[in-house]
């Protein structure tokens, strides 16, 4: 192995060593709830943070720890959290960063859920985000004032697969001297790693392409690294100020580049304890293995058909980054060169209408709200996963009426097509 392995060889290796008790090649499934301290001192080192080690599985566990380095490398971070899924990551991510009262920019082309999740949820904490839009780098230097403390985010909207400009609004970001927070989880790093376009912090929810075959949940956060806590104009309060519950430690103090991501886990899922099950890491650790295979495939598939699309009578437009022409092509070849991602949206001329039939008369593809899964999934945004917001609000969020989102799979693309053309001909 190279002294900088490739991508595909941290995809199966990074973090992960043959079992030392048993010799299992595979990262075992440590199905246990807390660990055996070697006496007392041992005990007093780990809860003290004076050294690593396993202590109750809401903390974390070997299963978990190979995970998280798995992502940190795939990343280029210097730490990682996994957690029970992409909102319990987000909101860890905030609860380390915020106080009551602060504000954060975020983009407003998200995931329905998120949407929600910030309106709404993080209200209870006082915690307010201000709009900005995703597609315009000016409009999140405009959000910024002097509450500011994040902006946020996501590389490749969801639902409508737009591609964002990382590195300008990455500038807001610096300029405003705050973190940028990226949810990469659309692109994955195989097609995008954030911290090379000025990300400080990046989420996922591992439930999509990392896991890849919709069979577990989970988030994790990364730590890029590179954002100066002690030398920022704000004042991070959980990871500047002495902590009562260490004895008085500073953890930007005591832990540097990976600062971050210890106060998420020690103040945060050790609190808060929304921790990721040993057999979730372990089935999304075997899942990450095949990331770089299944994204090709994914993407590739995913241009055939969108193009197929965009010649069909029944069908208005398509959005699809991939496509010469699409608002985001030119950022697609410099943000994800390797693929525009599997997720797309495209609208029917007959409308919400249309949207709901279509839905209703696919065969193959499976109608549920995921994406990232091996296999190819539908939804209509506007009667489900973005329900709950106003009409304007689901125009903005690229889920009008008309909108269909479909999240290609890695089946032969001949058979995706030929879903699709019987159920718009039935529609």
């Amino acid at each position: 192995m190279t002294n900088t392995p490739g991508f595909n060889t941290l995809a199966i290796h990074a973090g992960a060593a043959p079992d030392p008790s048993t010799g299992a090649r595979i990262t075992p499934i440590y199905q246990t709830a807390s660990y055996v301290f070697n006496d007392a001192d041992h005990a007093a080192s780990l809860f003290g943070l004076e050294a690593f080690g396993n202590i109750y599985t809401r903390i974390g566990g070997p299963t978990q720890s190979v995970l998280e380095a798995r992502v940190a490398a795939l990343e280029g971070g210097t730490a990682a959290l996994a957690v029970a899924s992409g909102h319990a990551a987000q909101f860890l991510c905030f609860h380390t960063l915020l106080e009551p009262g602060d504000e954060f920019v975020a983009g407003r082309q998200l995931y329905g859920g998120s949407v929600n999740q910030f309106n709404h949820s993080y209200k209870k904490f006082n915690w307010n985000v201000i709009w900005a839009d995703s597609t315009d780098p000016e409009s999140f230097a405009k959000a910024v004032t002097p509450k500011t403390k994040a902006i946020f985010v996501e590389s490749i909207a969801n639902p409508g697969g737009t591609i964002i400009d990382l590195p300008a609004i990455a500038a807001i970001a610096k300029k405003a001297g705050v973190p940028f927070i990226v949810d990469n989880t659309m692109a994955s790093p195989y097609l995008c790693r954030p911290k090379e376009h000025g990300a400080d912090v990046v989420v996922h929810s591992l439930t999509k392409f990392l896991g890849g075959h919709g069979n577990s949940i989970g988030g994790v956060l990364v730590d890029c690294g590179t954002y100066d806590w002690l030398g920022s104009k704000h004042r991070y309060k959980t990871l500047v100020d002495p902590n009562p519950s260490y004895g008085g430690m500073k953890l930007a103090e005591t832990f540097g580049n990976f600062a971050f991501a210890i106060a998420a886990r020690v103040m945060g899922l050790r609190d808060i304890g929304p921790a990721i099950a040993p057999m979730n890491a372990f089935l999304i650790l075997t899942g990450i293995e095949t990331l770089p295979l299944r994204m090709q495939r994914h993407c590739d598939n995913a241009l055939a058909v969108a193009k197929h699309l965009q010649k069909h009578p029944k069908v208005a437009w398509v959005n699809y980054a991939g496509l010469e022409g699409n608002a985001s092509y030119a950022l697609h070849k410099k943000i994800c060169p390797k693929g525009a991602g599997a997720v797309f949206t495209f609208g029917l001329k007959g409308g919400y209408e249309a949207g709901v039939a279509l839905v209703g008369g696919l065969k193959m593809f499976s109608h549920l709200a995921n994406i990232g899964d091996t296999r190819s999934l539908v939804i209509h945004p506007a009667s489900t996963t973005h329900r709950q917001l106003t009409d304007a609000q689901k125009v903005s969020a690229g889920a009008g009426p008309d909108v269909v989102r479909l999240s290609i799979g890695i089946e032969d693309v001949e058979d995706i097509i030929g879903d699709l053309d019987q159920a718009l001909a039935a529609a």
